[in-house]
């Protein structure tokens, strides 16, 4: 066994762990059909094996000499295993559950499927990016509690989002936003939950990633120490600099808080050398300085920030915050790139029990959401929607995007969303919980979307 100093993997093999013979690297269920797909080195003849869960002796269900294969006539809401085998060789028994879903599945995952268990068993973190040669990649990491949570899973599409196959994985990768900067693919992740801030660049479309680069020290929430907390969020170009946002915190303890950060670099300089980027110093919130929300405590949460140009020109993060219908905006220091970030209001906004992105479209002149809205006190992630904002003070829903507020409110979750703006349509990539998932959290799916002519929901 040789070192290895690379960032990516195709696919990533732990020790003494079982990924199987073969590699199945991507399953979309459908209602009565599943779809997957495998690595293939050879070629070689596959068989492709199956049975209802737990029911009986697997069955051979056909041959190929592809990678890869549909299982047809199956049933609604009913789980499967199967496997695939040439020769000698087998993959591990996977699993998937026959099930409606939405938009476009990009990835899936069985919430009791145990082929990822070593990093985590759901879907999470969202990223989508349009490679300057013209095709889509989308990545997502898997996560669980208790889990280490740094696997990184990347995929491709070279239809404009209409099928997906899969490219490589990173490990170590959570939290990952990839994004062009320079006509050039990069990946900005933690190494893991509250872990070191790690960035690497890929010259190939994400096939291959060299070793990452850490730019700055995190810690390891799960033992109750403060870290870096990060979500895919937007790169700000601005005045001459990128920027993005951060926090500094944990979950775990009684003094738990996620504090306001923002890192920035002369967006001529080398983004790969660690000296070139500045972070501003953690704010965490206080009353103190919002005399309108002088009743929150102390350890109120700021966190998941999404940076963006307001009309004045000023750069502001605004954060998700535990009071219902608001969200928090602080102002970036582009003088001082290390100044802690200052408080400015609270913006009414009634979609903060999730991350959110927000963008600006020039061509409308208005500011872009796609956000679950919070339609009474109980509910959680259900409803979907498109907003908009003329000044980042009132919103307004443009359009429902995917509304199942009439469904259980526990088992179904949309959330998370990344999006881009291309010419007269939002494409967004969603951390997709149904079909039976885990919770609302806990994702089971990845699905891409299409808005088409939004402007013209616009009103």
């Amino acid at each position: 066994m040789k070192g290895y100093n690379y960032w990516s993997y195709a696919p990533y093999k732990p020790l003494l762990w079982n990924t199987g013979d073969i590699y199945v690297c991507r399953i979309v269920p459908y209602e009565n059909s599943i779809h997957f797909e495998w690595l293939k080195n050879e070629d070689d003849k596959f068989e492709v094996y199956f049975r209802i869960r737990d029911d009986g002796e697997f069955v051979l269900c056909g041959s190929t000499d592809k990678s890869e294969f549909d299982i047809t006539g199956l049933t609604e809401d009913t789980d499967y295993e199967f496997y695939v085998k040439s020769g000698d060789k087998k993959s591990r028994i996977r699993l998937a559950r026959c099930g409606k879903s939405v938009g476009t599945v990009v990835n899936y995952l069985h919430p009791e499927d145990e082929a990822y268990s070593f990093s985590g068993r759901y879907l999470c973190s969202p990223s989508l990016v349009r490679h300057p040669d013209g095709y889509l990649l989308a990545s997502m990491d898997l996560y669980a509690a208790d889990h280490p949570q740094n696997l990184t899973l990347i995929f491709r599409s070279d239809d404009n989002g209409e099928t997906w196959h899969y490219v490589s994985e990173l490990m170590p990768c959570f939290w990952g936003k990839l994004f062009i900067h320079k006509g050039e693919l990069y990946m900005l992740a933690c190494s893991t939950e509250y872990g070191d801030l790690l960035i690497g660049k890929s010259l190939d479309g994400g096939k291959t990633f060299s070793a990452p680069v850490t730019l700055l020290r995190g810690s390891n929430g799960k033992n109750r120490n403060d870290g870096i907390h990060k979500n895919p969020q937007n790169i700000v170009y601005h005045n001459g600099r990128l920027y993005e946002t951060l926090e500094w915190g944990t979950w775990k303890g009684k003094e738990s808080h996620h504090s306001a950060m923002v890192m920035s670099c002369d967006e001529n300089a080398d983004i790969l050398n660690p000296e070139n980027w500045s972070f501003t110093e953690p704010k965490k919130f206080s009353p103190t300085d919002a005399p309108e929300l002088a009743d929150m405590p102390e350890c109120t949460m700021t966190i998941e920030g999404t940076l963006v140009v307001s009309p004045e020109n000023k750069l502001l993060n605004i954060m998700r915050f535990s009071k219902p219908g608001c969200a928090i905006v602080y102002e970036v220091n582009t003088q001082n790139h290390e100044s802690p970030l200052r408080y400015c209001y609270c913006m009414d906004f009634n979609a903060n029990f999730s991350k959110f992105m927000i963008k600006y479209d020039s061509q409308s002149g208005r500011y872009i959401t796609i956000a679950d809205y919070i339609y009474n006190e109980n509910c959680i992630r259900n409803y979907l929607v498109l907003m908009e904002s003329s000044d980042l003070n009132k919103w307004n829903i443009v359009c429902d995007l995917l509304d199942f507020r009439d469904a259980d409110k526990n088992k179904i979750g949309f959330q998370y969303v990344d999006f881009e703006i291309e010419n007269d349509d939002i494409i967004y990539l969603c951390r997709t919980a149904i079909n039976n998932a885990h919770n609302f959290h806990d994702a089971n799916y990845s699905t891409f979307h299409r808005i088409k002519n939004f402007r013209s929901l616009l009103k």
